[in-house]
């Protein structure tokens, strides 16, 4: 795969990214946004292909870092959090049992 299309593909999945982790709080998709498109702008006459793979490695590793770290949470009262976790983040809280169970 060419550099340029490395780049367009770690740009795409930086914002898809911002809008599952982020949704329904438009703030926060606005200046996530704002910073994605501030950062590749601000690179964009970039023409060492050594500091071009680092800005991807970088950027792979913010969007894995949003999508895999990153909690959302709205304020319901004065001292009040409510956690809203995406589907992905949610384990299975099962404990570890050396036999196997019996299906019945």
């Amino acid at each position: 795969m060419g550099t340029r299309l490395k780049v367009l593909s770690v740009f795409k999945a930086l914002h898809r990214t911002r809008m599952a982790v982020f949704k329904d709080d438009n703030r926060a998709l606005t200046a996530a946004r704002l910073k994605i498109n501030e950062e590749f702008r601000k690179n964009k006459n970039e023409m060492s292909e050594e500091n071009i793979k680092k800005m991807i490695k970088m950027g792979s590793d913010v969007e894995t870092v949003l999508r895999e770290s990153v909690l959302q949470m709205e304020h319901v009262g004065e001292k009040k959090l409510l956690l809203r976790p995406r589907e992905s983040l949610l384990l299975e809280n099962v404990p570890y049992c050396e036999q196997p169970r019996k299906k019945s």
